[in-house]
């Protein structure tokens, strides 16, 4: 024991005499475990004889730790480190639970032989701030009237943590005019921990209207900024314009309610209004809208609001109410006679250009009704149709065209099959024309009544030649046609002789079409056999009457046979 007690006198004079070869930081945090250590990156010496921890106290004293000698360790009592204090396996000092008086200079000594090694290090603890609150909040702020915001507060730090106020997430930075920040720190005595608070005296501005004010924590301790939760504050301002909103249908039309809506830009708005109605005033309390009800177009013109107190605060907007009248058209039903002329009445009044369509039995017409000369296909039903934009009107009229009726075709036909006759009487005429034949027929039927048109047909079988009489009427006169009708023995008779002339002429045009077929086929045997016989009568050697070439041929082949 006197042998180590010597040596540690001896160690510590010749460690005045060395130089210290570094000087090392190590940070820990607070609460925690931190295990410091003894020369950090650098080798060892073999044959340690003595390691020791020792830390430099405030008066500038050492105290010692602990030491290991001969793999024995003591741990010297300290009250301050009573518990938490051990040596690693790599010789690093280990202490636990850290408190701030742990920040000091800790150094580690090494003997092996006659080298001495010492290798101070410098500890800081951390300890990680409270998030930040905002306390003391303003209940409203008045443009151009300093005030204070709020005061923002964070709790247990070390070393002190900074605060900086923000807008909108931006920065705020204090120029002691608009904007003052008050910042002051305070160490508790006992943890020597510190907390920091920041007051933020504010100018607002009309801008700042709906603006997030926020505080932010920063700290070495902190790899992201702690933000506290923003706020909004009531901003008062006094009103400086007003606006008259109308709302209703983009187009105000007769019989609408249209709502007059006065708005103020100051904060609060204002809770009463004054509204000027075709030169009346009218006040109108704990609201901002004024309703016409089914207006009109007297209502037509210009509206105000303004402030209850100030008459020259004010806003007006116009208002146009649209209408539209048919004045005078044609209505009802409209008689007139074949080839009259006739043009429809329509007189329209309207706040603007309306637009007109007409249309004749529910089928669009291109233009407005205009006749120069009626036809019966001009009755009908025409109706006109005036609108603008959320408005319409209708007016409609039926045009008769009469007339006294005229017979246009008279005539007959033989059926199919030849057993009766069809008498067909085409007339034309309004009223509608009631028709009468002079003989009495069968299976009548008549066609529709359109266009003032209609055809009546009978059916007759006819024993004797007669004329038939069609007579057609109605209220403004008559008209009769006849027709000749022969009896059906002789339309029979008349038809079997066309058949029988048929039959003859194709029987007199099939003999001559023999005649010239037989001649032409003579001809051509006749032409093959003389063409045969002159073939033959050159290969004999015969003379025969032809040409004076075909002669001298025969005479030249008749020489040359005789010398051969």
């Amino acid at each position: 024991m006197r042998f180590l007690g010597f040596s540690e006198t001896a160690l510590l004079i010749i460690s005045l005499l060395e130089t210290v070869r570094g000087l090392s930081t190590f940070v820990g945090k607070y609460g925690e475990t931190i295990d410091v250590p003894c020369g950090e990156g650098k080798d060892k010496p073999e044959k340690l004889f003595l390691t020791k921890w020792k830390y430099t106290k405030a008066d500038g004293s050492t105290g010692d730790l602990l030491k290991l000698s001969d793999k024995n360790l003591a741990i010297i009592p300290d009250v301050d480190y009573t518990g938490r204090v051990n040596l690693t396996q790599d010789l690093s000092l280990r202490i636990t639970q850290t408190r701030l008086s742990d920040q000091k200079m800790y150094t580690c000594m090494l003997v092996a032989g006659e080298d001495i090694l010492e290798y101070p290090v410098q500890v800081r603890i951390l300890k990680t701030p409270s998030a930040p609150t905002i306390t003391n909040q303003a209940k409203e702020m008045e443009i151009g009237k300093p005030t204070l915001l709020g005061e923002c507060s964070t709790k247990d730090a070390n070393p002190a943590a900074n605060i900086t106020w923000l807008k909108n997430n931006v920065p705020l930075v204090s120029d002691e005019k608009a904007i003052k920040i008050t910042t002051t720190v305070q160490t508790d005595k006992t943890t020597g921990l510190a907390s920091t608070s920041s007051k933020l005296e504010y100018t607002a501005v009309k801008e700042d209207l709906n603006a997030k004010f926020a505080c932010a924590v920063k700290h070495s301790s902190l790899t992201a900024d702690l933000v506290s939760t923003p706020v909004d504050f009531v901003i008062n301002y006094p009103t400086e314009k007003v606006s008259l909103q109308v709302v209703a249908a983009d187009a105000i039309k007769e019989g609408d309610n249209v709502t007059l809506k006065c708005k103020a830009d100051g904060n609060p708005p204002p809770s009463s209004y004054s509204f000027h109605i075709k030169g009346k005033k009218v006040k109108v309390e704990n609201s901002d809208s004024y309703t016409l009800t089914n207006v009109t177009r007297a209502n037509t013109g210009e509206y105000k609001c303004s402030l209850v107190d100030n008459d020259a605060m004010a806003a007006s907007v116009n208002i146009t109410v649209m209408y539209l009248d048919i004045t005078s058209i044609t209505k009802g039903k409209v008689v007139k006679q074949l080839d009259e002329s006739f043009e429809p009445t329509l007189l329209v009044n309207a706040s603007g250009e309306p637009k007109v369509t007409w249309s004749k039995n529910n089928i669009s017409l291109n233009s407005p009704p205009k006749f120069d000369k009626l036809k019966y296909s001009d009755s009908g039903v025409y109706e006109c149709v005036v609108s603008m934009p959320g408005l319409f009107r209708k007016a409609s009229f039926e045009l008769i065209i009469q007339g006294a009726p005229v017979i246009n075709k008279l005539s007959k036909k033989l059926s199919n099959n030849g057993n009766f006759k069809v008498l067909s009487c085409e007339a034309e005429g309004s009223p509608k024309p009631t028709v009468q034949w002079s003989i009495n027929g069968t299976n009548a039927t008549e066609t529709p009544y359109v266009g003032g048109r209609v055809t009546h047909r009978i059916t007759i079988i006819p024993t004797v030649n007669l004329t038939v009489n069609c007579t057609v009427s109605n209220e403004l006169g008559q008209a009769s046609k006849s027709l000749d009708v022969s009896t059906l023995f002789e339309e029979v008779t008349v038809d079997k002789r066309a058949e029988d002339s048929n039959d003859q002429t194709r029987v007199a045009v099939g003999v001559v079409i023999g005649v010239i077929l037989a001649a032409v086929a003579i001809g051509l045997i006749y032409w093959i056999y003389m063409k045969r016989t002159r073939q033959g009568t050159w290969k004999t050697g015969e003379k025969e009457d032809g040409t004076t070439e075909e002669s001298k041929k025969l005479e030249e082949n008749q020489s040359q046979k005789a010398e051969v």
